[in-house]
């Protein structure tokens, strides 16, 4: 009787505050007090308090008692799927303050009451309530006969986690490296968006190439075979190129200037590959093609002799004789002179002017062709050089011994007018074979 009544004077004892909320939020007498996830005492007694508010006392073990000032109260829910399964979470503070004493109070600036979903869903109209209640079903739909996958997703889900605070925590670690990494991000994300046409260009052109490779499947499945033979194989020459990349140093230092400005070509040369793309595919049956002696790679075949035709030596007639291009040189220096001799009659009033004359004499008018024709006689003779103006006139006889001469080794320009330099007639410093005392009467 002595032990029973010292533990009922005893037993309402222990240390007590009393938390006031601005609702109760389905706390019910009997719930746990938590610290940081660990049972810290119970809830005893909930009452009405001041303008409405809720007053919960708490019981709280003695390895937290006595609480300290500072220290937070929030009303929270063990799961979604019960009603009264809430309880009270206390945020002990990090220093020091003064002790609340036993029976003291935690005001409404120290605790925190829950906010149930219904609360949530009250400040919501009627419009997206129901596209929120169309989101729902759709979840219901998406997941509809995939429980198990989806079960299997959620068990795998907890290592990414775990995996991702690990991650996460490196990051925060190192907020300045990470903080680097996010500006050079978004610099790059700019130059992509300043290149979209190039990199839609890129991306089209990678789905020809995968679709390609995908055509070759067969192919593809037969070098990746041969593969670690030629790994093999590569392994000492991939060892021996790290001297020449030490030595390639300097030049990609080098061309480094360069580069920036060969991106102008570089976009106009990517422009001529694309449209370059139909005609090579037609050089593909100039190139090869099926049958003797029609493509490209044959005619080079073809070259081999063919040079050997014409550079020389060659054995012919039953003897060693010179190439056709040695021989063709060899022309071309003979008719050299030749070519030096005719060139002055090769001129509008030579050789070229005749056959311009023979080929359409005469001119076109109204009545259609008509031609002209005549002799060029000189009536009259210089009686004296001094004077042009002091002429004689030719007899007949003089005539017509111009007529029937045969001045066959006239020079170029016998018939023109005497020139003030003496050019004509053209005689080439006496290089010419021809006479240029064989002149017109009259000169």
């Amino acid at each position: 009787m002595l032990v029973v009544g010292v533990l009922l004077l005893s037993g309402g004892g222990g240390y007590k505050v009393t938390a006031q909320f601005e609702n109760a939020s389905q706390l019910v007498e009997g719930n746990e007090v938590q610290v940081a996830g660990l049972g810290a005492g119970s809830i005893d007694k909930i009452s009405l308090g001041p303008n409405g508010t809720a007053l919960v006392e708490m019981s709280i073990s003695d390895e937290y008692a006595p609480l300290r000032e500072g220290t937070i109260a929030t009303i929270r829910q063990e799961s979604l799927s019960g009603v009264a399964n809430r309880y009270v979470a206390l945020q002990l503070p990090a220093d020091d303050g003064a002790e609340i004493p036993d029976g003291g109070e935690l005001g409404l600036g120290q605790t925190v009451s829950e906010v149930d979903l219904d609360q949530l869903f009250n400040t919501l109209d009627e419009p997206t309530i129901g596209h929120f209640k169309q989101v729902v079903r759709g979840f219901a739909r998406a997941y509809d006969g995939t429980g198990k996958a989806t079960n299997a997703t959620f068990k795998y889900l907890n290592p990414f986690l775990s995996s991702s605070r690990r991650v996460f925590s490196e990051l925060t670690a190192d907020t300045e490296a990470f903080e680097r990494l996010l500006v050079d991000s978004a610099s790059l994300s700019g130059a992509l968006a300043a290149r979209s046409p190039d990199l839609s260009a890129l991306v089209g052109n990678l789905d020809r190439m995968m679709r390609a490779l995908g055509s070759e499947n067969r192919a593809l499945a037969s070098s990746v075979g041969r593969l670690p033979g030629f790994m093999r194989n590569a392994n000492t020459t991939f060892v021996n190129t790290r001297a020449t990349l030490d030595d390639l140093d300097p030049l990609v230092a080098a061309s480094k200037p360069v580069a920036r400005k060969l991106q102008p070509f570089a976009r106009d040369l990517r422009i001529f590959a694309s449209d370059a793309v139909p005609a090579i595919r037609d050089l593909d049956g100039i190139v090869r093609r099926k049958g003797n002696a029609n493509d490209l790679v044959e005619l080079v075949r073809l070259q081999r002799p063919l040079s050997k035709i014409a550079v020389g030596p060659v054995s012919r007639n039953g003897a060693q004789r010179a190439g056709a291009l040695p021989i063709a040189r060899e022309v071309l220096d003979d008719s050299l002179p030749l070519l030096s001799f005719l060139r002055p009659y090769l001129t509008t009033e030579g050789i070229s002017g005749w056959f311009d004359t023979f080929s359409h004499s005469g001119g076109y008018d109204a009545n259609g062709a008509f031609a002209r024709f005549g002799i060029a006689l000189n009536q009259f003779a210089l009686l004296f050089p001094s004077l042009p103006n002091f002429l004689r006139p030719l007899l007949p006889d003089q005539l017509l011994k111009a007529l029937g001469a045969r001045n066959l080794e006239r020079c170029p320009g016998a018939n023109e007018r005497p020139a003030s330099d003496g050019s004509t007639p053209f005689t080439d410093n006496g290089q010419l074979d021809c006479d240029p005392s064989q002149l017109p009467s009259g000169r």
